[in-house]
């Protein structure tokens, strides 16, 4: 079980995990064994965009580089364009998004990851992300814009 770092906003609580990188963009990455990693969306991503009612995602043998669109997830709000952070091949894809893409917004850290990808170089990858810190940095200044909107 991971540790969370926790901002409270309005009635809102968002949480980031600290056992994984980030991105600016709200992707969280978690390394595992074999250059593979994890990849789902964050706490402040699924709960900014919406109820997730799709996931589009990129099926296993899809090779991609960084930045290339590895998924799109329809919402009530939005339809949601997702980058890889890595570069490298999709091995595996969440099988309960099929039947209840949902569990993006209600076990977004465990069970509603979106893929496993072998990245391609993860050293250098990895030099690209954020630590959970640092992501927790960005997710709160983008919270203060977003209050600055109302």
């Amino acid at each position: 079980m991971p540790k969370y770092l926790e901002t409270t906003v309005d009635k809102f609580t968002f949480r980031v995990a600290t056992d994984r990188l980030y991105t600016s963009q709200g992707l969280w990455v978690l390394g595992q064994t074999n250059n593979r990693v994890h990849v789902g969306l964050t706490d402040y991503l699924q709960q900014h965009s919406g109820d997730v009612a799709f996931a589009s995602v990129k099926p296993a043998g899809f090779k991609l580089a960084t930045g290339d669109q590895l998924a799109e997830i329809e919402t009530i709000k939005a339809l949601v364009e997702i980058l890889s952070p890595v570069s490298g091949m999709v091995v595996e894809v969440n099988p309960a998004l099929d039947l209840t893409p949902e569990v993006i917004n209600q076990d977004c850290y465990d069970k509603g990851w979106l893929v496993v990808i072998e990245t391609a170089n993860w050293e250098t990858d990895q030099t690209k992300l954020l630590e959970a810190s640092s992501y927790f940095e960005v997710m709160q200044s983008q919270l203060q814009e977003e209050l600055k909107k109302r």
